[in-house]
Formats: C-alpha cells, sequence, structure tokens
C-alpha cells in the first residue's frame, strides 16, 4: 500500500500514541503494585519539581523516614518499621510519581515537534490538548487521593482511588482511540464510510467494561476482595447475607464491603454474556479480518480476565495475580475499543 505524506504523518503520530499508551499501562499495573504492596502513603510530600530526586544518603533517608513517621500510617500500621523497610515501600511509591513525570514528558514534547513540523492532522491538536490537560489532572488527582490517607484513618478514599484508576484508564482508551484513527487503512476500508450493525452497541460495551474497572476500584479501595474469598458462592450462598443492608440501601453500593463484591461479581456474569454474544455476532457478521480479530480478542481477553478475576479471590488477593487482573481489565477494554472502532469505521 501506497502511502500519502499526510498518511506516513499519522503513521508517526499514532506510534508515538500507541507507544505513550504502553507506557500507560505499565504505569497502570505500577499503581496496582503500590497499592497492594501497602506503598502509597510513604511519600507524605508532594514536589512535583524536586520529588524526582530521591534521598541519596543515609542522612536524607533518615530524613524522610522521620516524616513519614509523623503520621498514621507509621504509628497505626508499621510502627517499629526500620529505615530499611521503609525504603522498600517508598521505592514503589517514588517510581510511581516519577513515571507518572516522565510520561508527562514523553507526550508533551512529541507533541509540540509534531505540531511544530505540521504532522498533526487537522482537528487533532485540540484533542491532545485535552490528553494533555487530562494527564494534569491525573497528578493533581493522585496527590488529592493520597492526602486523604495522611489524617486520621491511614488508609486513602476509595472514591478518590476509584477516580483516580478512572481517569488513567479513560486517558488510556482515549489516547488509543485517536491512534486507531490514524493508522493507515486500505482504499477499500478508507472508502467504507458505513457504520457496522452493531456500532451503537459496541459503545455500550465499551462504557460497561469501563464501569466494569471503576467497580473493581471500589473492590481494591475497600479491600473487598478478601471479605468471601470464596466461589461461585460468597460464603455458603450464592447471595450473602447482609446484602444493601445500609441505610439508605443506595449507599450500600459504595460502602459496604459484601455489596461491593457482590455487585462485582454479578457485573462480570453480565459481561461475560453480553461480550460473549457481541464476540459472535461481530465475528459472524464479519466485513474484514479487523473484525475477525477484534472478536477473537475480546473472547481471550474476557476469558483470560474471568480466571484472573476466580483466582484473585481464592488465592486471598496476591498481589502479582491481583496486579494481572487489573492489567487484564485494561487489555480486556481494549480489545472491547478496538472491536467497537471496527463497528465505528466500516
Amino acid at each position: 500500500m501506497n502511502l500519502t505524506l499526510q498518511q506516513r504523518y499519522d503513521r508517526q503520530v499514532a506510534t508515538w500514541l500507541l507507544f505513550c499508551a504502553t507506557v500507560i499501562f505499565g504505569m497502570i499495573l505500577l499503581g496496582a503494585v503500590t497499592r497492594l504492596t501497602g506503598s502509597g502513603l510513604s511519600m507524605v510530600e508532594w514536589k512535583p519539581l524536586m520529588g524526582v530526586i530521591p534521598p541519596l544518603s543515609e542522612e536524607a533517608w533518615q530524613e524522610t523516614f522521620e516524616k513519614y513517621r509523623q503520621y498514621p500510617e507509621y504509628q497505626k500500621v508499621n510502627k517499629g518499621m526500620s529505615v530499611h523497610e521503609f525504603k522498600s515501600i517508598f521505592m514503589f511509591e517514588y517510581l510511581h510519581r516519577v513515571l507518572g513525570r516522565v510520561i508527562g514528558v514523553i507526550f508533551f514534547f512529541p507533541m509540540v515537534y509534531f505540531a511544530w513540523r505540521g504532522r498533526v492532522r487537522p482537528g487533532l491538536m485540540p484533542k491532545l490538548i485535552v490528553l494533555f490537560f487530562m494527564g494534569g489532572l491525573q497528578g493533581l488527582l493522585g496527590w488529592y487521593m493520597v492526602k486523604s490517607g495522611l489524617v486520621d484513618n491511614p488508609r486513602v478514599s476509595h472514591y478518590r482511588l476509584t477516580a483516580h484508576l478512572g481517569v488513567a484508564v479513560a486517558i488510556y482508551a482515549y489516547m488509543l482511540w485517536l491512534a486507531f484513527d490514524l493508522l493507515p487503512r486500505t482504499a477499500t476500508q478508507a472508502d467504507r464510510t458505513r457504520r457496522g450493525p452493531y456500532a451503537l452497541w459496541s459503545l455500550v460495551l465499551v462504557l460497561l467494561v469501563y464501569l466494569m474497572i471503576l467497580s473493581g476500584g471500589l473492590v481494591a479501595g475497600t479491600r473487598a476482595g478478601l471479605v468471601y474469598p470464596t466461589w461461585p458462592l460468597m460464603g455458603d450462598s450464592f447471595f450473602p447475607p447482609g446484602l444493601y443492608a445500609m441505610t439508605p440501601a443506595w449507599l450500600s453500593i459504595f460502602e459496604d464491603l459484601t455489596t461491593i463484591q457482590f455487585n462485582h461479581r454479578m457485573f462480570a456474569y453480565l459481561l461475560v454474556l453480553l461480550l460473549g454474544s457481541f464476540a459472535f455476532l461481530a465475528w459472524r457478521g464479519a466485513a474484514d479480518a479487523r473484525d475477525r480479530t477484534g472478536a477473537v480478542l475480546v473472547v481471550v481477553m474476557l476469558t483470560v480476565q474471568v480466571l484472573l478475576g476466580i483466582s484473585t479471590l481464592l488465592l486471598h488477593v496476591p498481589v502479582a495475580v491481583a496486579t494481572l487482573h487489573q492489567g487484564g481489565a485494561v487489555l480486556l477494554l481494549s480489545a472491547v475499543l478496538f472491536l467497537a472502532y471496527t463497528q465505528q469505521r466500516r
């Protein structure tokens, strides 16, 4: 396929966006490790510029550790921790914050370069600027989340944690969509302007998978996954006692651990049914290899994600498996997003 000059530029921009999305995916995984290892509150200060420099001497480490000792996590959870033990949890949070800054750099400067050289397709620049400001918002939201755990209760707000995860995934998904739209297509594909038969439903399913990820954020933030480490039953029954027991009942969706885990399971069952059916229909009505590839990816990632979710429960939320489960959710969203894109750009 012979590419025009603009198509070559589009491919360059798409490659850059896909690289940034890959780094953001790594950031989401590192965020999961940081949360699961209890490292998120180890840095009690927010220094957007100077924060890239870690403690470089034993005196500096001792000074940083002394600041940490003034806060509730040390006093109520890690009392007696040594400086050596503190270093291990500090580094996870430190790397998480530094990677966030790196993402800002690898996004901003290439964006300026592509714009300066006139390689950004007309109409795309405002969308890139929106992505950049979403990244800035994500940094502020991360510190806002950490601040919630530096008061009396040494645990971050599960609402803020879910919002932090949700913005990260939204940036990732939007970046992928823009990249999909820039990748060159064959002349036959480019001429097709009609939408696929499941175009609207595909977007609804993208939204449902995204909401499922937010539901997982509530589970993670409240540690609701530890309440019933059994499957397929929750304890001795499918409907555990105490569901929606709070007053008002809707508050249980966000505050009651049993209800949060139950809803997450029900959401998963619903998505297995809907995504499985959607993938089958998309495969059967495939217009080209992209539709078939998207359908296969959805089925594969759906299967992997279900197995990871069950394993996370039964193994009592081990760091490695739980991290893979969070990553699997993002990859499932990626697969559904790609299949939705093929339905929108038929």
